[in-house]
């Protein structure tokens, strides 16, 4: 698997709209599929790239990107259900990574839609799938949000295990505050386990978490 290409331009050109370059690196020529504003960088004798690389049965796929931050937002992407290289080229010639994290913190679907091929369910899934993995990687202070459950949770799992516990403590007749209070408390507990992810999802389930909400409102008592 190609991760990494430093070349000679020999030749770029533009097709359907997409950018491409060709590098000469020791002997071998790689045909990169570029971001279009990258093409103010080909006037450069040599070019570095952090490449995705694509293979399919009948072909082998490259995607060039200047910055490691980009490629590898590009490779997250891809993770997502129905978002294929082209989209997410689409999404990266059309916004900056600063815009797209902005967006996904102000849950702006209508910026997002603006992308062609990007229809609403679509937008929905990749906003809400981004803000999770920028959460682990935590580059947002996505935990001033207001909603604290959306500001910690780590996957779909969790937050399923969050909501079912407020539930359950509004049959107890807890306030909302109490509430508020007691998902503060559980989202400490996560935090300080400083456990892997897999770990984390194994210990704290539903019965455990529950527990120490109860717990807690027994020693507040």
């Amino acid at each position: 698997m190609i991760s990494w290409i430093k070349g000679e331009v020999i030749s770029s050109w533009l097709h359907n709209k997409k950018q491409y370059i060709l590098l000469n690196c020791q002997g071998l020529g790689y045909e990169v599929q570029i971001l279009n504003y990258l093409k103010s960088e080909l006037n450069k004798k040599t070019l570095c790239l952090w490449i995705k690389h694509i293979k399919k049965e009948d072909s082998d796929l490259f995607f060039g990107f200047i910055e490691k931050e980009e490629r590898d937002f590009f490779r997250d992407l891809l993770n997502i259900k129905g978002i294929g290289p082209q989209i997410a080229m689409s999404l990266l010639n059309k916004f900056s990574l600063d815009e797209i994290t902005n967006s996904v913190r102000n849950k702006d679907e209508n910026f997002i839609t603006s992308v062609p091929g990007i229809g609403k369910k679509m937008s929905e899934r990749l906003l809400f799938e981004l803000k999770n993995k920028l959460i682990i990687n935590n580059p947002l202070k996505i935990e001033d949000s207001k909603d604290l459950k959306d500001s910690f949770l780590l996957d779909d799992e969790f937050k399923l295990i969050f909501d079912d516990i407020e539930i359950t403590l509004k049959s107890l007749n807890y306030s909302q505050k109490e509430i508020k209070e007691t998902l503060q408390f559980l989202t400490k507990n996560i935090k300080n386990a400083k456990l892997a992810k897999v770990d984390l999802v194994k210990k704290f389930d539903f019965e455990c978490l529950l527990k120490i909400a109860l717990n807690n409102k027994k020693e507040m008592l």
